[in-house]
């Protein structure tokens, strides 16, 4: 059996920061290849702001053609308003990647954490340490391109499981 590399896009939604992240994996090898957040002006209206989240990341789709795609899901907030504008992020993020064709996946916050750091309640600041470890070549300048970067780890892990279980 042949192992041919595959690129995963990797989403952290947030309304004001969307964190992205692409990696190659090759077997049980992981490659940096780009990440960087999205931020959108609060100066914006709500619909302009979405709308700008699925520009960027439909041209981040076609600059680094990744074949699958992850996404976390929506941590629970206490301010439904901003639960409320987290999800709709969320949702244009899981439509821009479903849009390219990609087949998505979906991560719970904790899920990721434990699958990088080991611990499902991990800090940020460790997730981000561990994120370079396992990429050393990652420049990821915000927590949110680091998160996503995480999550698309968390990907290529449960991708392979997932496999294995298959086979």
């Amino acid at each position: 059996m042949s192992t041919r590399p595959i690129r995963i896009l990797g989403v952290d939604p947030g309304l004001g920061a969307t964190g992205w992240g692409v990696i190659e994996v090759t077997g049980a090898r992981l490659q940096f290849r780009a990440c960087g957040t999205i931020a959108t002006g609060t100066d914006l209206s709500l619909a302009r702001r979405l709308a700008y989240i699925h520009r960027e990341l439909s041209d981040l789709i076609a600059e680094h053609a990744p074949q699958e795609g992850a996404v976390e899901e929506t941590f629970v907030n206490r301010d439904p308003r901003s639960a409320l504008k987290l999800g709709q992020a969320r949702g244009v993020a899981l439509a821009a990647l479903a849009l390219a064709g990609l087949n998505v996946a979906e991560y719970a916050a904790n899920l990721v954490k434990k699958t990088v750091v080991g611990v499902g309640h991990a800090e940020k600041q460790q997730v981000g340490m561990m994120v370079k470890m396992l990429l050393p070549a990652s420049d990821a300048r915000t927590a949110d391109a680091a998160d996503a970067l995480a999550v698309a780890i968390c990907h290529a892990q449960h991708r392979a499981a997932r496999l294995r279980g298959a086979a």
